[in-house]
This record gives C-alpha cells, sequence and structure tokens, in this order.
C-alpha cells in the first residue's frame, strides 16, 4: 500500500515539473509561426568590366567604389573619357568620367551580385578656382551636402585614380561656391563602414608661394 503511494506521488511530482519546463520553454504548436525572412547573403563578386565607347571616345582603367554588403568594394572598369581635353582641363574630364560611372545603373550581373551606387545622378565636376590648392576638385554640389555613402564612394574612388589624386593623401574637394576646399581621406574605416564619413572635412589653404628675392642694385 505504502509503495503504491510512493508511486502515486512520484508520478505527481513528475508531472508538476513537466508542466513548469513547458511553462519557461516553448510549446509544441501545429499553428505556424512566422520569424521572418532569412537575411540575404550577396556574393559581392566583383565582375569583369567592359571597355565602352567609340567615336572620339576612349576608354581608361579605373577602380570604381560601388556599396556591397554596406561596404564599399572596388570594381574594375573601362570609364570612356573624351579625347582631346587640353591639359588644365584633363583632372577634370577624369573626375566627371569617374563621376558618371558611378551614377551609371549597375549591370545585371553587378546587380545580382549586390552592388550598389548612391551617387546623385546631378552631381557634375568643374574646374578649381582661382587660388585653390594644387588637385583641387569642384562639384556642383557642397561635399559635405552630399548623403555620406555617396561622399565616401566618391573619395575613395579618386583616390585610386592617378590623375586626379597625385599619389597617397587627401582628395580635396569644394563646392559650387567660394567656400575653402576640404580634404577627406579614404581609409579602411571609411571602406568598412561609409556611412560614417566625416561629413565635414578638414579647410585645406594654398600654399603661399615664396616672395621674391630682391633685386640686386
Amino acid at each position: 500500500m505504502t509503495t503504491t503511494r510512493r508511486r502515486t506521488g512520484a508520478a505527481a511530482v513528475a508531472l508538476v515539473s513537466l508542466g513548469l519546463l513547458a511553462g519557461c520553454g516553448i510549446r509544441a504548436t501545429t499553428v505556424p509561426v512566422d520569424v521572418g525572412a532569412a537575411p540575404s547573403r550577396v556574393s559581392c563578386k566583383t565582375p569583369t568590366g567592359t571597355a565602352a565607347g567609340t567615336g572620339g571616345v576612349h576608354g581608361i582603367r579605373a577602380t570604381v567604389e560601388l556599396v556591397c554588403g554596406a561596404q564599399l568594394v572596388g570594381v574594375q572598369k573601362m570609364v570612356p573619357v573624351p579625347e582631346k581635353q587640353p591639359a588644365r582641363d584633363a583632372a577634370v574630364s577624369v573626375t566627371q568620367a569617374l563621376l558618371e560611372a558611378l551614377q551609371r545603373e549597375p549591370s545585371e550581373e553587378e546587380r545580382e551580385a549586390g552592388f550598389t551606387s548612391e551617387v546623385p545622378a546631378t552631381l557634375t565636376a568643374s574646374a578649381p578656382r582661382p587660388g585653390d590648392p594644387a588637385g583641387t576638385v569642384r562639384l556642383s554640389r557642397k561635399p559635405e551636402d552630399l548623403p555620406p555613402v555617396a561622399l565616401s564612394q566618391l573619395v575613395c574612388t579618386l583616390a585610386e585614380s592617378d590623375a586626379v589624386s597625385a599619389g597617397a593623401g587627401p582628395v580635396v574637394l569644394g563646392g559650387p561656391d567660394a567656400d575653402p576646399p576640404r580634404a577627406w581621406e579614404c581609409t579602411d574605416a571609411v571602406r568598412s563602414r561609409p556611412e560614417s564619413v566625416a561629413t565635414l572635412g578638414d579647410v585645406v589653404r594654398p600654399t603661399a608661394s615664396p616672395a621674391p628675392s630682391p633685386s640686386a642694385s
């Protein structure tokens, strides 16, 4: 009789324990639960660029920084640049060509790999103003007014171009007004988190030319 009571009590304790565990865990149910779509993955595999342009237009091979997986990824492209430009306008022509490459809709292959671009379609490049530091690129909009990711794309693309950026160092950008140009650098942090680029770069002043030495009397 005592043994039967003990078995009954043990069974009751087991049932209570199972009930407590079920209350703390996830109950089995036949109703489907929507946990959202699985996170999408993109390959970010850089496609091979193709030459473009005929009839007075030749191409230069350049690295164009596109957005993929919330980072900047350089894509090798053949960028068309008009021929027979004056030497003083060469940097402006290359900058404009790189801008247009950033503004162009990514190819189907690039879109499938996850590439996008946020550079505004209306942005243009122009010659520096008198008194600007050497290497300055003037834009039709103030650089600080651009979307941060677009500014990062532009800075890192221009930094890769020998025709625009003379060696390692910051890219100097200005707007359409008389405000002094500012400098931005393409760092690993900018590439990995383009949305966190500093809105305002450092003001760059032109280097003062040495005063001419007095002529001997």
